[in-house]
């Protein structure tokens, strides 16, 4: 146990507070900070990537604030297509003996 009192196998808070469905928390909270990069680099505004998205700037906010209930995983990768982004999905067998299978987003 480390001094803080808790332990992460460094892959997922959210898994770390066993929380219910962690990997598709994990995989949006990835997709977002994506989405929240690529709108920073372009200089987009709220308002601009509601239009963009096909959804209201107060959801907008919502999604970058990380209330994410609204938005599937599918979703969250139509914004990205959106942004000019190629999405790729892999689907490989599972290898590593330490860790169970699971869901990544790569760059």
């Amino acid at each position: 146990m480390s001094k803080k009192g808790y332990e992460s196998d460094g892959r997922s808070a959210f898994k770390d507070l066993t929380a219910r469905n962690a990997d598709e928390h994990f995989i949006k909270a990835q997709l977002v900070c994506k989405i929240d990069a690529l709108l920073k680099e372009r200089a987009l505004k709220q308002v601009e990537a509601a239009d963009l998205f096909g959804i209201r700037q107060p959801d907008v906010s919502k999604m970058l604030r990380g209330e994410l209930r609204q938005f599937s995983v599918e979703r969250l990768l139509r914004f990205l297509v959106a942004l000019d982004q190629d999405v790729e999905i892999l689907v490989k067998p599972h290898r590593d003996s330490k860790n169970g299978p699971a869901l990544q987003v790569s760059e």
